[in-house]
């Protein structure tokens, strides 16, 4: 491992670290209001695959010189964890039958790439099945906050696209993708690559819609809506006020 190889690597590990904490925020904000609103817990199930899965490829016994790989992998396997239990606690049953379902799944994939690797794989096809599972699966971990960029155009407000997530998600894809290319490990690049220009969207969808006041506009919308109401009100009592003096006067004048 060079020079500039293992510098990326490190970078690389401090990038996915910030990655994997950006979405502390998020979670905050769900135990607070013990809601998981719009937000999508997809991403962080398939982070934790792609991150199981990324640092088994990284074992000496499987990709040698990538133990880097597997540090932070393991790491972010631990903290998307935690996210995930976080978000089944707090998620509404229907969604919660299915985020439990997807994590069954995650552990399912997991399992039988793990035993099929050690029990009938070895040396490169070994290495080249584990390398193409990681692969195909940091793909899908990339490409899952699709459906939110997807709600970000529909509703032109980028309320349930973190931004810290975005910026993490654009560095860490890119630190990987330079790794990998200096490595010549095409497993590592490839989706790395992928990552690092879905970023980019990201940021750029941020950049579009992050001052938009469509919100604005519809509680002022809402503000005058209620004044409206409250004068009516306020006209419709009067008026019942006026009529009861009325009839209080006609009855003093009929006794008189």
């Amino acid at each position: 491992m060079d020079v500039a190889h293992f510098i990326f690597g490190i970078l690389g590990n401090a990038t996915a670290l910030f990655l994997f904490l950006s979405p502390m925020v998020t979670f905050r904000r769900i135990i607070r209001s013990r809601s998981t609103e719009d937000f999508s817990g997809v991403p962080y199930n398939m982070t934790m695959l792609n991150c199981l899965l990324s640092a088994w490829y990284g074992l000496p016994f499987i990709s040698p010189n990538n133990i880097l790989v597997s540090t932070i992998n393991g790491t972010g396997t631990v903290i998307e964890a935690i996210y995930v239990i976080i978000f089944l606690i707090f998620a509404p049953p229907k969604l919660r039958r299915k985020m439990f379902g997807l994590l069954m799944l995650v552990i399912s994939i997991f399992s039988t790439v793990a035993l099929v690797s050690l029990l009938a794989l070895h040396g490169q096809s070994r290495k080249l099945f584990c390398g193409l599972a990681a692969t195909i699966f940091s793909i899908c971990m990339y490409a899952s906050p699709l459906s939110i960029m997807r709600l970000v155009i529909k509703t032109k407000s980028v309320e349930y696209m973190p931004f810290l997530l975005s910026l993490f998600v654009f560095l860490c894809g890119t630190s990987w993708f330079i790794y990998g290319l200096l490595g010549r490990d095409p497993f590592i690049a490839v989706p790395n690559g992928c990552g690092s220009f879905l970023g980019a969207l990201q940021l750029i969808l941020y950049a579009i819609y992050r001052n938009n006041k469509g919100n604005e506009i519809g509680a002022n919308d809402g503000a005058k809506d209620s004044s409206v109401e409250l004068e009516q009100t306020k006209h419709s009592n009067n008026k019942n006020m006026e009529k009861s003096n009325n009839q209080i006067q006609q009855k003093i004048v009929s006794q008189v």
